[in-house]
């Protein structure tokens, strides 16, 4: 467990440290309006793509939760927490793709 801990916060610090770099660059002065209107394009559909299969995942996951738990009524409290963990996982990878699409769409 110490293990596993250690590894996501060299992780963690990893990612905090390549965003400090990414956002300490220049802001691009003189883009054409054409590749700003592509970029805000791009991210709108980088945020479609990543909520359709964050949905998909989701839906994946809770229709095996919900026969595990049809089939075997007493292992409810088995599958549920696991079944939470895992919603809360695909959905932190949606909230990530926002995130990165914001910051596309605001640094130009």
């Amino acid at each position: 467990m110490k293990k596993i801990l250690t590894v996501m916060v060299l992780l963690g610090v990893f990612v905090g440290l390549s965003f400090s770099v990414a956002m300490a660059a220049e802001e691009a002065k003189g883009l054409d309006p054409a590749v700003k209107q592509m970029v805000a394009l791009a991210a709108g559909f980088g945020i479609a793509i990543a909520a359709f299969g964050g949905a998909l995942g989701q839906g994946k996951g809770l229709a095996a939760a919900l026969e595990g738990i049809a089939r075997n009524p007493g292992a409810q409290g088995k599958i549920m927490t696991p079944m939470i963990i895992g919603m809360a996982l695909i959905e932190s990878l949606v909230i990530y793709s926002l995130v990165v699409s914001l910051l596309l769409f605001f640094k130009l």
